[in-house]
């Protein structure tokens, strides 16, 4: 750990991340757009409406907004690697589709293979509406049919059945809940994560969410006094803001206790220092609205969970939605709970994401999450869209907070903390403390070659992995390559068509993946009933020193020689071992192993040496 760090013992990791975002497949392009600050908000063309369904009505309607968050290849889904038919596929919601996607890179991003975890799994997640069954499916006649609604409903389309899924298909086996709280769903999942964890129901925590709206590629009607923007922006905390844009997307979070994850050498992406949910209760002027007290006590009970004062978080990650009301409040509510600490102005940035990419409904407070902790990795506050001139009922001038309208270095005198809320329609409020990762220990010494080991499922995805691995080390060649060869190793699942590499450097390695040299590269396909058996050579495949590098470098295969030779008597052993380990001339032990005495202990030493150190990997 770093200096100057306070940890209570119930700090939760961060371990794994992935998310599916408008205009971003990885979570490095999803930065990219944060950091140059890019609206991911579309304005269509009327062709492009008229493609997605839109009506001539809607078109001629003033009111019609021609803008969307789009979900680029929202469809598409890689039914054959999760065993499902094209029928069973294209009854599946997409939402359930792309976090099972989600999941599965969050895992390899935590570098841990779920089925290879020694510990409980638990699943926290939660979706959007079922829209696509009543858009797409209720409707099919034939389908409905010969289906059966409990069977599309079953399959993968209700909401009770996103977190089961995921832990069905990974095998996962620790508490596995659909959470729904609206808007502020997500975040809500992560804070049960914590606690799970917190409580030792679980080793490691998946926690998201996901939202696919449907019909996509479409706009919307705006009504006035409603949430939905005039001009398909989102303008959060100004003068101009009337309101948001929704979204679609996807994120997930792979959580583990700190200590754990410390110990385990995990690649730590932040940690969560505390968190907090309430629920309004009826103190608001009705149900859909937001209220200062409940906001302010979960972000109050949120800090003193975290055990940090107010005035050493520097950014906090609001819900911010763009309404003339809701900002307000929100704002409001975030100084009632500094003040509880701090009396100091304007030292504490907020911003919105549903400024990049909308409101992603369910997703939206695992998406604020991502943002922040991508924002704590690269030491930068990215923009708050749209921001010109406050909210007039918004005092920011006596509060801690000022809209960070720039791309600005994150600075701090300690630890960077950072606040990320989350409000649902219904009055659930979330709000979670993050504070940036402490130092990763170094990786230990290790061998020349290290072994990259590939695997996919069909020969066609073996060849695309390998192609990306080969990618990835040729953009980071500073990367140790021990450290791939164990991530590889032990952090990704083994699926059935197989491929290895043995390589001393990270340019070998890229090389040689590249190339794909057949005496050097080498690819089979598994089965899970296989089973590997030691043959030993006959006479006459001795030489001298055979052996004498893996006794230098190995203790299991040195471990093996010495306790082979101890069998024999002194004199005897201290001449196989000259001849296994020369000092002189190599010609001159070689034809002394030719005499059977000497060469069938050898053999049977080194051969055996081989077989233990195999089974020590």
């Amino acid at each position: 750990m770093s200096e100057s760090r306070d940890f209570t013992g119930n700090e939760i990791a961060i371990v794994g991340m992935a998310g599916r975002f408008p205009d971003a497949r990885t979570l490095a392009e999803f930065w990219r757009n944060l950091e140059g600050g890019v609206e991911s908000i579309r304005q269509l063309t009327e062709e492009q409406l008229r493609a997605a369904g839109a009506s001539e009505e809607q078109l001629a309607d003033p009111n019609y907004v021609r803008a969307a968050a789009i979900l680029d290849d929202m469809e598409w889904w890689d039914a054959p690697f999760w065993g499902f038919t094209p029928l069973d596929a294209s009854i599946m919601d997409p939402q359930h589709r792309l976090f099972l996607e989600c999941a599965w890179e969050a895992f390899e991003d935590a570098g841990h293979a779920p089925e290879a975890f020694g510990g409980a799994i638990g699943v926290f997640a939660g979706c959007g509406m079922q829209a696509y069954m009543s858009y797409n499916l209720l409707p099919n006649k034939k389908l409905m049919d010969g289906t059966g609604l409990f069977l599309v409903r079953h399959t993968g389309n209700d909401k009770d059945f996103l977190a089961t899924r995921v832990s069905y298909h990974m095998n996962l086996r620790g508490p596995s809940v659909n959470v729904q709280t609206a808007c502020s769903t997500s975040l809500v999942a992560a804070h049960l994560a914590v606690q799970s964890l917190l409580s030792g129901e679980c080793d490691m925590a998946l926690a998201g969410g996901v939202t696919v709206e449907l019909p996509h590629r479409v706009g919307y009607t705006y009504k006035e006094n409603e949430i939905l923007s005039p001009d398909g922006h989102c303008r959060a905390f100004d003068a101009a803001s009337k309101g948001t844009v929704f979204g679609s997307g996807a994120g997930v979070l792979v959580l583990r206790r700190l200590e754990d994850a410390v110990r385990d050498g995990d690649r730590v992406h932040a940690i969560i220092r505390g968190s907090a949910i309430n629920n309004d209760g009826s103190n608001k002027v009705g149900y859909l609205a937001p209220s200062v007290d409940g906001q302010s006590a979960s972000i109050v009970e949120a800090l003193s969970i975290a055990g940090v004062s107010p005035d050493s978080i520097s950014y906090v990650e609001t819900h911010g939605t763009g309404t003339p009301v809701g900002d307000p409040i929100e704002v409001t509510a975030l100084t009632q709970a500094f003040r509880t600490g701090t009396e100091a102005i304007g030292f504490c940035g907020i911003g919105s994401l549903k400024s990049n990419i909308g409101h992603l409904d369910t997703a939206a407070g695992v998406a604020g999450m991502l943002k922040t902790v991508l924002a704590m990795q690269h030491r930068k506050l990215p923009p708050s869209l749209h921001f010109v001139a406050p909210n007039p009922a918004i005092d920011f001038a006596t509060s801690p907070f000022y809209v960070n309208a720039t791309l600005k270095e994150w600075k701090s005198s300690g630890p960077r903390r950072a606040g990320v809320s989350s409000l649902g329609v219904g009055g659930t409020n979330a709000h979670i403390v993050l504070e940036e990762a402490p130092e990763r220990r170094a990786s230990g010494p290790s061998r020349k070659q290290q072994l990259l080991v590939v695997s996919a499922r069909t020969k066609s995805a073996l060849d695309t992995a390998s192609a990306n691995l080969a990618d990835h080390l040729d953009a980071h060649r500073e990367l140790p390559l021990a450290d791939v060869s164990y991530t590889l190793s032990v952090g990704r699942q083994g699926l059935k068509e197989r491929r290895i590499v043995a390589a001393q450097s990270v340019d070998e390695a890229r090389r040689l993946l590249d190339t794909n040299d057949k005496e050097r590269v080498f690819s089979d396909t598994s089965s899970e009933n296989s089973k590997a058996a030691f043959l030993f050579a006959g006479g006459g495949a001795q030489f001298a020193g055979m052996g004498a590098e893996l006794y230098a470098e190995e203790s299991a295969y040195r471990a093996a020689v010495d306790e082979c030779l101890s069998h024999l008597e002194a004199d005897h052993a201290r001449e196989v071992r000259a001849l296994l380990l020369p000092q002189g001339d190599i010609a001159e032990a070689s034809k002394k192993l030719e005499r059977p005495s000497l060469a069938l202990p050898a053999l049977f030493s080194t051969q055996y040496a081989m077989a233990k150190l195999l089974e020590s990997w």
